[in-house]
């Protein structure tokens, strides 16, 4: 597996192709969900072959918003296919890489320690520092896509979110659930007092 090579090939790609408009889907995402990744699987013990599966799954997670939001996983997961064999990445080691990828569909779904470690890489930022300034972007994103209309829709958006989501790794419980815990308590504070 030529993963650096991947590497470059897929952020350069995102990087030209994304659409402008897309603040929160961004390489800068995908850059945080590679870190994200690496962090957690660090400290759930996967090294080797699952780790490089699992950073390429992160590489190519959202890679599929080059065509649109609408079932972005399904299409990531075909870019992966189109691509990655010419990086020397096998059949079976590809099939490993979509279920990661769907892993991160909502609801999240993951079916093995691989799968769970990128569903939480993906939404890590819910019980982070900078919660709200990524949400600030996503919120940009989703007012554009007319999801939201202003901030009361986006904090009732966020609350039904933050209190459906789980994380799956004892990691991430660990380091981010009482977090994530707490910017829900104060998104509810801010929509009862708005």
């Amino acid at each position: 597996m030529q993963y650096e090579k991947v590497k470059t090939f897929i952020l350069d790609k995102l990087a030209q192709e994304l659409p402008q408009h897309l603040s929160y889907h961004s390489v800068g995402h995908v850059k945080d969900v590679c870190q994200a990744t690496e962090a957690i699987a660090g400290q759930e013990g996967i090294a080797g072959e699952g780790l490089t599966l699992l950073l390429t799954a992160a590489l190519f997670h959202d890679s599929g918003f080059l065509f649109g939001a609408a079932e972005h996983e399904k299409k990531s997961c075909e870019i992966a296919r189109q691509y990655l064999p010419g990086f020397g990445y096998t059949p079976e080691q590809i099939v490993k890489i979509e279920g990661m990828i769907m892993a991160t569909r909502i609801p999240q779904t993951p079916h093995n320690l691989l799968e769970e470690i990128l569903a939480d890489a993906d939404l890590d930022y819910l019980g982070r520092d900078d919660f709200f300034t990524i949400g600030n972007r996503l919120y940009d994103e989703l007012a554009m896509y007319g999801i939201v209309n202003d901030r009361n829709d986006w904090n009732r958006l966020q609350i039904r979110f933050l209190e459906n989501h789980h994380y799956f790794t004892q990691t991430a419980i660990r380091n981010r659930k009482a977090k994530k815990d707490e910017h829900l308590q104060y998104i509810k504070a801010q929509l009862d007092n708005g």
